[in-house]
């Protein structure tokens, strides 16, 4: 008997998720406009900068006028200036605590560093998520003790030269900004683990200088516009978890099998017509993810049962066009498309590593899919 094979069509699933993001977004646009006309949060949003500024040590005088509060844009920015290095909503997120060596900024009204920023070159970590700010300063080199820098979201259109001075950094992310180019320099940074830079759009290549990242276990340069695979990508020996879906590639390169430390591959929503039978030398494989309807030739041995790998096929059927316009309806941006495939193949792939728990399932799975 052959081996067995899985078929799932979840797009029901999906549109019933769609439909409540959509629900779930309304009701956050009214609970809004009822809390700004509500005399309680007006209460609160003076209780709270009162105990703000007493633990700040500002002056009463320099807040209450005549019995009144004065919560000016002035005064709030010059609290949040002093206040760089207090870890904020992310820290608590990730259970961390209290640390005067993480930065975190969040917020449409952030459209530049501030210019303190200059005097914390302590911090380690910078975390820096949807904010309008477009540049990253060169004095970003005087931060020698810098392991993470977690930007995504913001409208960073260039990263700095000067980021290849950072010799200790482990974790960069730049996902979902501006970005046309990766400055060569960082290069430089020989103890980079992971790299992360999706969600560009216009990204078309990494500079050759990349090679030099040995250590690097992880790089994710989905939702651009690759046409091939990067060669410095091909000579990072370390490399266990490659996702470059969701961009122009026809084909794969012979000597993919250079990676022979790759564990997962994600490769959906391209053009690729087959696979390499180079592939088969990939002995780490576990996960391969790619999109079906354009495959006309792949190794047979790579749905083989005795080996470890899950292979995924996906319907490449991409988001109907007119779910991404402005309005009402739930994305409104192409890379909020994105964002949203992106989250949703995240679940999908992590419900499917709970599956290895459960004896009643196959190894190999075929999952028809509508993104």
């Amino acid at each position: 008997m052959g081996h067995k094979v899985v078929v799932f069509d979840i797009s029901v699933v999906r549109a019933l998720w769609e439909t409540r993001v959509k629900k779930h977004k309304a009701w956050q646009k009214k609970e809004a406009e009822r809390l700004e006309k509500s005399a309680l949060e007006k209460i609160k949003e003076e209780w709270n900068f009162v105990a703000e500024c007493r633990r700040k040590g500002i002056p009463q005088a320099e807040y209450c006028k005549n019995g009144f509060i004065d919560t000016s844009v002035r005064l709030l920015e010059k609290i949040e200036r002093n206040s760089l290095s207090r870890p904020g909503s992310l820290a608590k997120d990730r259970g961390k605590q209290s640390s005067p060596f993480v930065l975190e900024l969040s917020g449409e009204h952030w459209t530049e560093l501030p210019d303190s920023l200059k005097e914390q070159t302590h911090l380690k970590e910078w975390h820096i998520r949807n904010t309008l700010i477009e540049i990253i300063p060169t004095y970003i080199e005087l931060f020698q003790a810098m392991r993470i820098l977690d930007l995504p979201q913001n409208q960073i259109s260039c990263l700095p030269a000067e980021i290849g001075c950072l010799k200790n950094l482990k974790e960069l992310n730049v996902s979902f900004n501006h970005l046309k180019s990766i400055p060569p320099e960082l290069g430089d940074c020989e103890n980079l683990e992971r790299l992360d830079c999706s969600g560009n759009l216009e990204l078309m290549e990494l500079p050759f200088e990349l090679s030099n990242l040995k250590q690097v276990t992880f790089v994710d340069i989905s939702a651009n516009k690759f046409s091939s695979v990067p060669i410095c990508v091909l000579r990072m020996s370390n490399l266990q978890w490659l996702d470059i879906s969701n961009n122009n590639l026809n084909d794969l390169p012979q000597d993919i099998d250079r990676l022979e430390e790759l564990q997962s591959f994600l490769l959906y929503k391209n053009k690729l017509t087959y696979l390499p039978y180079s592939m088969l030398n990939l002995k780490k494989l576990t996960l391969l993810v790619v999109s079906g309807d354009h495959l006309v030739e792949l190794p047979t041995a790579l749905c083989d049962s005795s080996t470890p790998l899950k292979f995924i096929s996906l319907m490449d059927n991409p988001l109907d066009k007119n779910q991404c316009q402005d309005g009402d309806e739930i994305m409104e941006s192409e890379q909020e498309c994105r964002h949203f495939d992106k989250e949703f193949m995240k679940a999908y792939i992590e419900d499917l590593k709970e599956r290895e728990s459960v004896p009643s399932y196959t190894t190999k799975v075929s999952f028809s899919l509508q993104l």
